[in-house]
Formats: C-alpha cells, sequence, structure tokens
C-alpha cells in the first residue's frame, strides 16, 4: 500500500492535503495512508491557542478547526503523534489515543495501531530528563512550567513499548533517537546544520529514551521530524542470541510543512490484502496496556520503572498468547476502533472571536468509553479527583513575552542535566536552532522531488549498511546523572513553590519561573523556526 509520511505540519492541514493530491495526481498514485511524526497543532479555538508553548505571536489558528468543525474531512486516514509545538489541552484528552476529527486519530502520549495489517506505534512528545520519571500531573489551565512538561516523555510510555514482543513495521517520534546520525550521510548533516556538530561529536544530540526504543523494537521503518531537516538512516541491528533473523531499521526524518521543503515521502509497505481498510486495535498493546495499568501515576513525584535489581518484585509485564487471546475474546475479534469522534470544545468562529475564553480541564468520552471497554485508568479522570483532594495544583498565567524569552515564552534557566535532545542552547534544550535555515539540500542520497521526472524512491536513500557498536548504546535510564536526593529537593522545591499560586477551579466536560536577568538576547530556537515561516511568505 502507499503511505505518505510528514513532517511537522504545524496546523497546515490545507496545504498538506493539497501537497498530497498533486502527489496523487502527477505520479498516478492512490494514498493509503498518511503519517505525521508531530507539531501536527490539532487547534481548535483561541483556548487551545493558549495552551501551545510558542510565543503569542506566533500563535495563529491554521486550518485544523475547519476538520474538528466538520467543514471539511481529510482526504485520507491520517495518523499522527505530537510533538513539542501542540494544543496540548486537547491532546491531553486523548492520553491513550483517539479521534481529533473524523479520519485523523492521535496515537496518544504512546500507542500501537494496526492498518491493513501493518504495524504502527509511536511516542508522542520529546525528552527531557527531568520530567522523564514523573507522572503525567500536568492539567489546563497550564502555568508556565507544565505549559512545556505537558508534552516531555515519560519512562512508564517506554516502559510499556518495551514490553512489545512482536514485531513492529512502522514506528514515529517528534525527537530523534540519539546516534541514528551515526547511520546516515553525517558529513552532509553537519554542511547543512553546522550547529549540531557539537552534540553529534558528543553524542547528545537527539532522544536516549527514543534510542533504547530502537534497539528494543527494531522496526523496519522509524520516521522522525522535529529538527527540520532532511535525513535519511540505515541500521542493521546486532542480534540478540544465534537464532534471531539479522534486522534492520530505515529511518527517515522530515521537514517542516513549506511549499519549496521536502515535508512529504511516499514508500510503499507490504500490507495484508486480506485486512480491511479500519483503522484497528493492536490486541498486543492493549494487553500491555492492561498489565501496566497499576504503574499509571498522575504526580510530579520521580520514580524508576520496575526492573531487575532486586527492589521490585515484579519487572516483566510483557503478555503471554493467552492474554493476548483474552483481549480478542473480549472484543469478539472485532479490532476496528469505533468511529465514536465527538466534539468536545467550541470551534473556531472568525467571525465571532473568543479571545479571553480559559482552557479548562476536560474528560473526551473516546478515553471514557475506552477505559470502561479494557477496565483502565482514565488519567485526566484521576488528575481531576487528585486535583479536588488538592494533592495536585494546575494554574495557567499569561505572561508578557519577550525578547529575552525562551521558545517557549518564559525564561527558562539552564538544565542541570547534560541528556536533553536538540539542545546547543543551555537556555532552552527542548528546541531547534534554525539559525543556519539556508538551504534545501536533501540529506538523504535520492531526490524525492514531486516531479514526473523523479518519482519519490524511498529505498534508494538507504545504501549504507552499519552496525551500531555496544559503546555507542544509549539507556534513558543510564543517561541520567542525577542523584535521588537531588530529584527529591527539586520536587519538594516545585510542590512549595505550586502552593504559593492562587488555586483556580476545573470545569468538567464529559510556575511561573522568574528570567534569568543576565541572559543575553539571542536568536531563540523556535522564534527562529516560525520566523523562517514567515520569511517563506514574503518570498
Amino acid at each position: 500500500m502507499k503511505v505518505a509520511v510528514a513532517g511537522c505540519c504545524h496546523g497546515a492541514l490545507d496545504k498538506m492535503y493539497e501537497t498530497l493530491e498533486l502527489l496523487q495526481r502527477r505520479h498516478n498514485v492512490r494514498l493509503d495512508l498518511l503519517l505525521c511524526c508531530g507539531d501536527f497543532q490539532a487547534v481548535r479555538n483561541e483556548a487551545d491557542l493558549r495552551c501551545m508553548a510558542v510565543p503569542a505571536k506566533y500563535r495563529h489558528m491554521q486550518t485544523f478547526y475547519r476538520y474538528y468543525s466538520g467543514e471539511k474531512k481529510a482526504p485520507v486516514l491520517t495518523v499522527f503523534i505530537g510533538g513539542n509545538h501542540e494544543a496540548s489541552n486537547h491532546l491531553q484528552e486523548l492520553p491513550y489515543g483517539g479521534w481529533v476529527a473524523p479520519n485523523i486519530y492521535y496515537l496518544g502520549y504512546a500507542g500501537v495501531v494496526r492498518f491493513r495489517g501493518v504495524r504502527i506505534g509511536g511516542i508522542s512528545g520529546i525528552f527531557k530528563s527531568h520530567d522523564y520519571r514523573k507522572g503525567h500531573f500536568e492539567c489546563p489551565p497550564y502555568n508556565q512550567q507544565t505549559i512545556r512538561s505537558a508534552y516531555h516523555v515519560r519512562n512508564i510510555e517506554v516502559f510499556k513499548l518495551k514490553q512489545l514482543k512482536r514485531p513492529i513495521d512502522i514506528f514515529m517520534s517528534h525527537d530523534w533517537p540519539r546516534s541514528i546520525y551515526h547511520y546516515g550521510n553525517k558529513k552532509q548533516l553537519l554542511k547543512m546544520k553546522s550547529f549540531f556538530r557539537q552534540e553529534v561529536e558528543s553524542n547528545t544530540l537527539g532522544s536516549p529514551a527514543a534510542s533504547e526504543l530502537l534497539q528494543h523494537l527494531k522496526p523496519t521503518y522509524w520516521f522522525s521530524a522535529h529538527l527540520h531537516v532532511k535525513f535519511a538512516a540505515f541500521m542493521q541491528h546486532q542480534a540478540n542470541s544465534k537464532e534471531e533473523l539479522p534486522k534492520a531499521t530505515k529511518f527517515l526524518a522530515l521537514d517542516k510543512c513549506l511549499p519549496h521543503r521536502d515535508f512529504l515521502q511516499i514508500i510503499d509497505i507490504e500490507h495484508d490484502p486480506s485486512a480491511g481498510d479500519s483503522l484497528e486495535y493492536d490486541a498486543e498493546w492493549i494487553a500491555v496496556l492492561k498489565a501496566t495499568n497499576s504503574l499509571v501515576s498522575v504526580t510530579q513525584s520521580s520514580w524508576n520503572m520496575p526492573e531487575n535489581n532486586g527492589l521490585h518484585a515484579k519487572w516483566d509485564y510483557s503478555v503471554t498468547e493467552e492474554n493476548i487471546k483474552e483481549v480478542l475474546e473480549e472484543l469478539n475479534h472485532n479490532l476496528k476502533i469505533p468511529c465514536n469522534f465527538t466534539l468536545t470544545a467550541a470551534c473556531y468562529d472568525p467571525s465571532k472571536p473568543q479571545k479571553q475564553v480559559e482552557p479548562v480541564h476536560t474528560i473526551n468520552p473516546q478515553t471514557t468509553e475506552f477505559c470502561a471497554q479494557f477496565g483502565l485508568t482514565d488519567i485526566n479522570d484521576r488528575i481531576q479527583q487528585a486535583k479536588e483532594e488538592g494533592s495536585v495544583r494546575g494554574e495557567y498565567e499569561e505572561e508578557e513575552e519577550e525578547e529575552e524569552m525562551d521558545s517557549t515564552g518564559s525564561a527558562e534557566e539552564p538544565s542541570e542535566y547534560n541528556t536533553d535532545n536538540s539542545g546547543l542552547s543551555s537556555i532552552n534544550p527542548d528546541e531547534i536552532m534554525l539559525d543556519d535555515e539556508g538551504g534545501d539540500e536533501d540529506l538523504s542520497t535520492c531526490s524525492v522531488d514531486p516531479s514526473p521526472d523523479h518519482p519519490p524512491d524511498f529505498s534508494a536513500s538507504f545504501s549504507d549498511i552499519r552496525i551500531m557498536p555496544d559503546s555507542m548504546a544509549v539507556s534513558s535510564d543510564d543517561a541520567m546523572d542525577s542523584t535521588n536526593e537531588e530529584l527529591e529537593k527539586s520536587a519538594v522545591s516545585k510542590q512549595v513553590e505550586e502552593k504559593s499560586l492562587n488555586e483556580r477551579p476545573l470545569k468538567r466536560i464529559g510556575g511561573n519561573e522568574n528570567g534569568n536577568s543576565g541572559i543575553k538576547k539571542i536568536k531563540r530556537r523556535n522564534q527562529t523556526i516560525y520566523a523562517a515561516e514567515d520569511e517563506d511568505k514574503t518570498e
């Protein structure tokens, strides 16, 4: 089947689908599926805009709301993961995944689904070490800390994915797996993005959590975005035993959605011709969710996942064939994901702007139904209960954006950890710097220019086969260099700080960080990303 893969679309759905239509006409192909690797920006209204971690001047409505309202419908089934520029309040409604609009499906914090027999997995957000071991405690209205931490990857999602035993065909992450740049045209990458050099040479660019998953899952394809540059790599995995067959992963990172960019790639994926055209649950993933349900946390406390170190009675949460059979029997062997999309917020109306509307904590009926069906914890319901009991506090404060602020609109102090992804700047390791934005040269070895003379050829991108040496293997747990005492102090200080904030009530529908005055004015990562779009519009 024909699968299109897109990088950061930044809410420009009309532009993305128009480009897909153009490709189909030019090459006389019919696309079966579209995959988006984060920064999707499913913004429904002005309140959603205020929950997106970008400076106020870059908070544009874009076109998703037209698909949410039903004015338009996605012309091809679209499956996406979250990035670090999202309407976090909207995606938070669907922690286990669900429909954000008809024919547009979000994979959740982490998830696995099937389409025509192809197994597709993904993990949302980006890696940041000091939030990695926390629970999903954030809820709108966010403050200047939680508006960022809401999209940071958590260890429980990585732990769940590592329980999978069956092969994965396609996996998506927003940030790149750490070390993947060693398996592609690294020289050309550094030529295009010279400010990556320090991190590449020190092997700190990218996510150690994603790297850990890449080594464990060994999917046939891995797609990413985030760094706004096209890059292809081919990794030959080492076998864990003599009986294991050799496996390899084709990695591709996509550029952002702009007219002159290669932000789309069409590939041929082997599929089951007897399978239906509906998106389906993955039985093993559902069984893993059930097995790990007791590990769900909604607190800010940092803690490690169970491991075989003598401290845990159980550390293996992988499931048996009998567990998978039980899931199939629960569903009467009907794995089709119900088309149960529901409006949970008012849709943007250009004729009636609502600039003062406050974001609220919403419990989505899709999540309620999913949790009831499989006996899972509704994370948002748990957060709301904890909030009512006073153990979890959330507050949203809108503050004036300044030049000295970091890419999310607040001045963030340098991290004490050296494991943050994409971070040449110690000011805000969440973002990527695109000061060297010139040039659109492809970093893969093939041309994917959508022209009749150059049809997309994904396989030609992977001619260099390399094996990852053990010295490059990175564990997201081993990568942490802080002590438990430091983590506890950090957690306590945050709790004290939050108690000083005024509490606001939450509605149910279905810290302020002080900047470092000594920070010099620099071109922040997000500002550069979005400024590049402004420049494109004026060309």
